[in-house]
């Protein structure tokens, strides 16, 4: 735009046109952090874009990746809402041990390895024992620091955390859930109906136009 109205002055004014515009420098783009993978879900209610660090937890979004490139998450869905309090807790998507869909379990990346945090949006895996998580995954609504990793308990791997979309998250968590189904502890936190994930892809981190 600057060098718009600096070529106007020039055809306006004789005095101006004899002094030759000093050139506009382009903006630098924003730089894209080192070792995080963008990916969408592309689901019934919106898209939700999450930032996978693989710098820090390698061998967790190497797991998340396999499932995305493979397209063994399209058609997913999000299955479970964990509501602690108001505005509280978290959903739970993925492959629910469908044959069709699962991979081989992985090892577990404590937070206390990975430097990693159960925040407000924070991407972590399912699991019942450290070893055995593969294909469910959580999203957190708001701080839940008692899912880290301490000197007794092995906690979860958080691999990355949600950068659009949070308002898609919080709208599936207090949606209605059955009152009979689920087993165990997960009795009356089965989402129904679920919501569909139509697409995972991973995404271009897009920079600032020259």
């Amino acid at each position: 735009m600057r060098m718009f109205a600096l070529a106007l002055l020039a055809l306006s004014s004789p005095t101006v046109a004899q002094v030759a515009p000093t050139p506009v420098a382009a903006p630098t783009p924003a730089p894209v952090p080192v070792g995080l993978v963008r990916v969408t879900l592309t689901t019934a209610e919106g898209s939700i874009v999450i930032a996978l660090d693989k710098q820090k937890a390698p061998v967790t979004v190497a797991n998340f990746l396999r499932y995305v490139d493979g397209k063994r998450l399209d058609g997913a869905v999000f299955y479970r809402a964990v509501k602690v309090q108001e505005n509280y807790g978290f959903i739970q998507f993925g492959a629910q041990n469908d044959p069709k869909r699962v991979l081989p379990s992985i090892a577990h990346e404590p937070t206390t390895k990975t430097g990693l945090s159960h925040t407000d949006g924070a991407i972590s895996m399912a699991m019942g024992k450290p070893g055995t998580a593969n294909g469910d995954f959580v999203i957190l609504v708001g701080d839940i620091k008692s899912m880290d990793a301490t000197a007794t308990d092995p906690g979860y791997a958080v691999f990355g955390h949600v950068v659009e979309g949070m308002d898609i998250v919080r709208r599936i968590l207090p949606m209605p859930r059955s009152v009979t189904k689920g087993v165990g502890m997960m009795k009356g936190q089965m989402l129904e109906p679920t919501v569909k994930i139509m697409t995972v892809r991973r995404t271009p981190v897009t920079t600032p136009a020259k």
